[in-house]
């Protein structure tokens, strides 16, 4: 979209709107499935080496596929790629619902159909995040980021919660919800009316494919910055592990599996509010770091806590310091990259944003069975805070920017 004078304000940009209400209805729902089928499949088998393969049941299809859903995006109207993937998540949650209704008692069926959840997600990550930029004008895409930051993480807080009251109350009751809840962001998408379709389409081949990667790794503040991210969230995963804390350590249940869900979101939607009234905030690069290097540690304290307030505060610190990370990089690779590749761009962003959160997950799963699951996630908070150090050498650029307005600028 380009820009006019004035521009209508975000809060009454009526595809913005729909655009936010779709995703937040879209991550409340895959944030209460993600709940409830760690719970389902923890009780079924009572081994943490499987919450880890439902993280990689996930991940595998999306990094099959992120190329292509990042082609998909560059030669397709991103609309109907969001609808479409809205379709596909509610096909999925009728084929668990199906599985469940047998009293199924090996978990390969509900692997099996989390891999075509993960495509899907991997289109509908790629697509959303490069549609954004035809929504608003380039000017207030840092405020859109805010807002529609603080509004995804608003969806996390509650899907987590949802998800595991509705296991508690309802039990499969739960995936009747995330359905409807697909159902309705395959609506929102649908009434986008923006005009989204592509102008221009390079001719295919291999170096169009690829033209992602050469565009990240051209510029090197977008590859810092998509690279420590990947690196700090595989080996920063908790949250595949959080049905064994909530079950054997801290002893809660599947009501506070949800709240233990749910806390780092309350710590981004905090953070995410309040970046939306600072019009210009200063040092975001040695920020950037900051943040990260807090993520970690927060994972150091969360895996020794064995207090359940302790462990929500813990959690809490975890969202906020990714929300910061989050809100600097997403505005970085977003702006800097021209709307023909940046769906290409985004695909390989997407790894680092969602598909290495289900990788992070089968790290840790596959470690806890190993060295045990407290071990397993102290080494990763360990680890997440070296990479830090590691990168704020390894790439100076980003430790010196100020303002994000100098990287819209870029």
């Amino acid at each position: 979209m380009t820009d006019e004078s004035p521009p209508t304000p975000l809060l009454r940009n009526r595809d913005f709107l729909l655009f936010v209400a779709g995703r937040s209805s879209n991550t409340i729902a895959v944030q209460a499935l993600t709940v409830a089928v760690g719970w389902h499949v923890y009780q079924i088998s009572h081994d943490p080496v499987d919450l880890g393969l439902v993280g990689l049941a996930q991940f595998a299809p999306a990094l099959a596929l992120f190329l292509v859903a990042g082609l998909a995006s560059d030669r397709f109207d991103r609309r109907n790629i969001l609808m479409a993937c809205n379709l596909v998540h509610v096909i999925v949650v009728g084929l668990l619902l199906a599985i469940l209704w047998t009293d199924a008692s090996a978990v390969t069926p509900i692997l099996g159909v989390l891999v075509l959840h993960g495509a899907a997600r991997s289109f509908y990550h790629t697509a959303s995040q490069a549609i954004l930029p035809n929504l608003v004008p380039r000017a207030q895409f840092p405020s859109a980021i805010a807002y529609s930051s603080s509004a995804s993480k608003a969806a996390q807080l509650l899907g987590p919660a949802l998800g595991g009251l509705l296991i508690a109350w309802t039990g499969n009751g739960v995936y009747w919800t995330t359905l409807a809840l697909f159902a309705t962001a395959g609506i929102c998408a649908a009434a986008i009316s923006a005009r989204l379709k592509v102008q221009a389409r390079e001719p295919f081949s291999l170096a169009t494919v690829l033209g992602g990667f050469t565009y990240v790794w051209a510029n090197k503040l977008v590859l810092g910055a998509i690279s420590i991210d990947l690196m700090a969230v595989l080996f920063g995963g908790v949250m595949g592990l959080l049905p064994v804390f909530a079950s054997d350590i801290l002893h809660v249940g599947p009501d506070g599996l949800g709240l233990l869900r749910a806390m780092p979101a309350v710590g981004s939607l905090i953070i995410g509010l309040a970046l939306t009234q600072v019009a210009a905030p200063r040092h975001m690069g040695p920020m950037f770091f900051a943040s990260l290097a807090v993520f970690g540690l927060s994972i150091v304290g969360f895996s020794l806590s064995e207090t359940f307030w302790l462990s929500l505060l813990f959690l809490g610190v975890y969202g906020a310091a990714d929300m910061v990370s989050v809100y600097i990089r997403q505005t970085l690779v977003q702006i800097a990259t021209p709307d023909s590749m940046r769906g290409r761009v985004s695909a390989v962003n997407s790894v680092s944003i969602n598909a290495s959160n289900e990788l992070g997950d089968f790290r840790a799963g596959v470690m806890a069975g190993g060295i045990g699951t407290v071990a397993a996630v102290l080494v990763g908070g360990v680890v997440t805070v070296g990479i830090t150090a590691l990168w704020w050498r390894l790439f100076p650029g980003i430790r010196r920017v100020d303002r994000l307005d100098d990287l819209v600028e870029r």
